[in-house]
C-alpha cells in the first residue's frame, strides 16, 4: 500500500494499521487540546503507557519520514505527513460511518465499531466510488466532519448542551460517538444532530436539564449534556 502525501505531493510507505490508530487519536486530541499526551492515549486506544512511549518513538523515525513530534513530558504534535495520514483515515473512518448508516441501515451506534475494523483496507477507489454514491457529504451520522479529499476540514460550530442557560434554543450539531450506550440513549431521547432542543429549566444542584427536544420534554444529566454539541438560535446569541 502506498501514500500520497496530501500537502507535497510525496509518495511514501504507509504506515501499519496499528500506526495509523495512534495518528488518528493524536489528531482527535489535538483537535481537543492543542496536543495528545501519552497518558491519554493510553486510555483512549487501551494500551499500557511503556506501549504508547514505544509507539511514539518509531512514528517520531518513520522511514518516510517524522509522522509526529513528540517531546517528553510535554506532549505529541502530527508532523505535516502524520497530519496527511491522520486525515485519510477519518476520512475513510466517517465515511465508511455515513454509508452504513445511511445505504445499508447500520445503526448508528454500531457503524464506529464497523468502521474502526474497515478503514484500514479501504481503496482510494472505492473511497471515491462511496464519496460520490453519497453525494460528496461533509458531514458522518454523529455530526463529525468528513475531511476532504484534499485534506480539509470544515470546523463544525458548537457550544456543549451543558453550557446553555435556561430559555436559550439551539439545534444540536455533533454528539460524541465513543460510547454505543450513549448513542444509543441520545437517539432515544432525539438528541441527534439536526434536532432542535430548548432548555426549559436547570435544577440548582447536579446540572440536570429540563429540555424539550422537537415535541418531547426530557429531563438530561450534565454528563450527557456535555457531550452534545449545539448551535444557538441567533436570536439567543
Amino acid at each position: 500500500m502506498r501514500l500520497i502525501l496530501l500537502q507535497e505531493n510525496q509518495v511514501i510507505d504507509a504506515p501499519s494499521a496499528a500506526e495509523q490508530d495512534y495518528l488518528k487519536q493524536i489528531y482527535l486530541q489535538q483537535e481537543e487540546s492543542g496536543r495528545a499526551t501519552t497518558h491519554e492515549l493510553a486510555e483512549r486506544l487501551g494500551v499500557k503507557p511503556p506501549s504508547v512511549t514505544a509507539m511514539l518513538k518509531r512514528l517520531a523515525g518513520h522511514p518516510g519520514g517524522p509522522l509526529v513530534e513528540h517531546t517528553p513530558y510535554h506532549g505529541v504534535i502530527l508532523t505535516e505527513q502524520g497530519l496527511a495520514v491522520a486525515l485519510e483515515m477519518l476520512r475513510h473512518h466517517r465515511l465508511i460511518e455515513l454509508f452504513l448508516a445511511e445505504l445499508l441501515d447500520v445503526p448508528w451506534d454500531r457503524v464506529h465499531a464497523e468502521a474502526e475494523r474497515l478503514e484500514h483496507v479501504l481503496s482510494e477507489e472505492l473511497e471515491d466510488r462511496i464519496a460520490a454514491k453519497l453525494g460528496q457529504p461533509t458531514r458522518d451520522p454523529h455530526g463529525d466532519p468528513i475531511p476532504s479529499r484534499e485534506g480539509t476540514v470544515e470546523h463544525v460550530a458548537g457550544v456543549p448542551l451543558d453550557s446553555l442557560p435556561a430559555g436559550k434554543s439551539a439545534v444540536v450539531t455533533r454528539v460524541s460517538d465513543g460510547d454505543p450506550a450513549l448513542l444509543q440513549y441520545l437517539q432515544s431521547l432525539g438528541l441527534v444532530p439536526g434536532a432542535p432542543v430548548a432548555v426549559m429549566a436547570v435544577a440548582p444542584f447536579g446540572n440536570v436539564r429540563t429540555l424539550r427536544i422537537g415535541e418531547r420534554i426530557e429531563a438530561v444529566g450534565g454528563t450527557v449534556a456535555a457531550r452534545v454539541l449545539v448551535s444557538p438560535s441567533s436570536e439567543d446569541r
